[in-house]
């Protein structure tokens, strides 16, 4: 089998991210193997898997929106805002009616700012905030901008819960965008569940568990441009690949700012970006991408 291209897992619960590349390399007895997007122990569903030198790929694959599913309880809050933390505050919930619950996230729907979690992977000052965060450490965490496509908040199966849907940019902490729609509600709330439905074009229904992947079955992996195809692609010609490979720019009829370059069997060859009226090599794949 070879180990080059993408692979889609639905994380199960328990499971860091982390977690599951390490039992992947060693199925696949591959050390290159990363994944595109981040999903907490608590949280299941799709992670988008790059093995080998397709790994290079994986920062376009972690820009494209993606969509969740999951369940939030209202009236209690967390250090962590999820069902992972320490309770530190409770306040009375209001009646959650379809009306009051799609207003609150229509207010958080579009280009808005959120502030990171304490817990979570960001950097301040050189070190990451979880890790302050274990040592009782709280800093200022500047806002960062995200972009909500769809936000839709329903009542739940109790009088403090809700289900909710989202279909976001890459960057957005749902945690916080729940504590957020339970703020603006009059109250405050924290996850409980979280699945990652899609990534880009990629869906969990086509994802291998991690029982099918560690049954024995053979792994197949899907090729490596999928993983840029949130992309604009243009197949280029040999003599156009040779310059690729020796880092010289080339001429395409397009205008995007980002471009992967196919060759004409349809593997990646390289991501390019525009300068000026030309194309300059980003990223170069080595020469075998196929799977």
């Amino acid at each position: 089998m070879t180990t080059n291209g993408t692979l889609l897992v639905d994380k199960p619960t328990g499971w860091t991210s982390h977690d599951v590349v390490g039992k992947l390399r060693g199925i696949l007895r591959e050390r290159r193997i990363g994944h595109a997007g981040t999903l907490d122990p608590m949280a299941t569903g799709l992670l988008v898997i790059a093995v080998g030198p397709s790994t290079r790929l994986l920062r376009y694959a972690q820009e494209s929106h993606k969509l969740y599913v999951g369940v939030a309880r209202f009236g209690i809050a967390t250090d962590s805002l999820d069902a992972d933390g320490t309770e530190i505050a409770r306040m009375a919930v209001p009646e959650l009616t379809p009306e009051s619950l799609q207003a609150a996230a229509a207010s958080l729907t579009g280009n808005i700012e959120q502030v990171p979690p304490m817990v979570s992977a960001i950097k301040i000052g050189g070190q990451k905030l979880y890790d302050l965060a274990r040592q009782g450490i709280e800093v200022e965490r500047p806002a960062r901008p995200v972009t909500i496509d769809e936000f839709f908040l329903r009542p739940g199966d109790e009088p403090d819960t809700v289900t909710f849907s989202v279909r976001c940019s890459t960057g957005t902490y749902i945690r916080t965008l729940l504590s957020d729609a339970a703020e603006s509600l009059g109250t405050v709330g924290h996850l409980t569940q979280l699945r990652r439905l899609e990534s880009g074009g990629s869906h969990v229904d086509d994802a291998w568990t991690m029982e099918r992947l560690t049954s024995g079955e053979a792994v197949t992996l899907s090729a490596p441009r999928d993983l840029v195809s949130s992309l604009t692609s243009c197949t280029v010609s040999e003599d156009q690949i040779r310059d690729i490979r020796h880092g010289k720019r080339i001429v395409l009829d397009t205008s995007d700012d980002l471009v992967a370059a196919l060759s004409e069997t349809g593997d990646v060859v390289a991501v390019l970006a525009r300068r000026g009226e030309n194309y300059q090599p980003e990223t170069v794949l080595a020469e075998s991408t196929s799977t």
